[in-house]
């Protein structure tokens, strides 16, 4: 029902604290604050709008974009997770800015502002005001917070040394993609490396985090099944990691982490072992059982 191509939204996110007109910067007591205001506005039982059209639509933001919003903040677990993949994303601001178009004038202003912090406090505040006072201009609203949000992003990465990279002259240190792989393919590989160090310095939640991303960009890419499937173990999920041991081994049957992750899997579970074995006896039979155990299933 709701669509947004501005700001955080058109790298595939759905940016809550724009929803809520709040900035990224916010503790929880403001943000719950802000959703007690809003939410007052648009329950159908205490909202000000006389047009049937405007009661509904209320009601509609409030039940499908204001309070999922607020409870992604309420929820600990939830919050962590949503927390870390706005930290992606303000890389991503930096690796892919010269794409990135702002269609409103207050996130231009904001680009070229020198104190860019207080320019975007204010800026928010400005159009939270009158965020929900219009139940139909409500998107409009959440759009232009949005883009103000991802212009924060860019310069707070920029601050903190993240290289802007506005030509390939600038990495002289990190080399360039290859120019014959496609961008989708190049950052899908990134995404990869990234999650390897992370693996190897012990941060799952941000792994799992980088390896969701670029699968949701190349669904069939059989290294993020199995690196995937890694890194669940290593969280001791074994439910989880196995549908993406299948998938990558479907793809790709000799896939090194995906088998890497099926032997882990086998030794901690010895039955599972055992199950695999009879399954490949049973194979030579009838053809059937690529894997066996857990794994198991007659080709088709």
């Amino acid at each position: 029902m709701f669509e947004f191509k501005q700001g955080l939204f058109q790298f595939e996110f759905t940016d809550h604290h724009a929803i809520l007109g709040v900035s990224l910067e916010a503790d929880f007591e403001d943000i719950r604050k802000r959703y007690m205001r809003i939410a007052r506005r648009l329950h159908p039982d205490t909202c000000p709008f006389d047009n049937p059209q405007d009661q509904e639509f209320a009601k509609q933001l409030l039940a499908k974009l204001v309070s999922p919003a607020y409870n992604q903040f309420s929820k600990e677990g939830e919050r962590k997770e949503y927390i870390l993949l706005l930290k992606t994303i303000g890389d991503r601001t930096v690796k892919e800015q010269q794409n990135l178009k702002l269609q409103t004038e207050s996130a231009q202003k904001l680009m070229q502002a020198s104190d860019y912090q207080n320019a975007y406090e204010a800026a928010i505040q400005e159009l939270a005001k009158n965020q929900y006072e219009s139940p139909q201009k409500a998107l409009d609203f959440i759009g232009q917070i949005s883009e103000l949000n991802l212009v924060y992003l860019l310069r707070k990465n920029q601050k903190w040394g993240v290289s802007p990279s506005p030509s390939p002259k600038v990495a002289d240190q990190t080399p360039p993609p290859p120019p014959a792989i496609p961008k989708k393919d190049s950052f899908v590989e990134q995404a990869c490396r990234r999650a390897e160090q992370l693996m190897a310095s012990q941060n799952y939640a941000q792994a799992i985090l980088e390896l969701k991303d670029a699968i949701k960009r190349e669904p069939e890419n059989s290294l993020c099944h199995g690196s995937l499937a890694l890194v669940y173990l290593k969280q001791n999920q074994p439910k989880l990691a196995t549908p993406h041991i299948n998938r990558a081994l479907q793809l790709n049957p000799k896939q090194p982490q995906a088998l890497d992750a099926k032997k882990q899997l086998e030794k901690a579970t010895p039955q599972a072992g055992a199950k695999s074995k009879t399954a490949q006896q049973t194979a030579k039979k009838s053809e059937g059982g690529l894997f066996g155990g857990l794994f198991g299933g007659k080709k088709k």
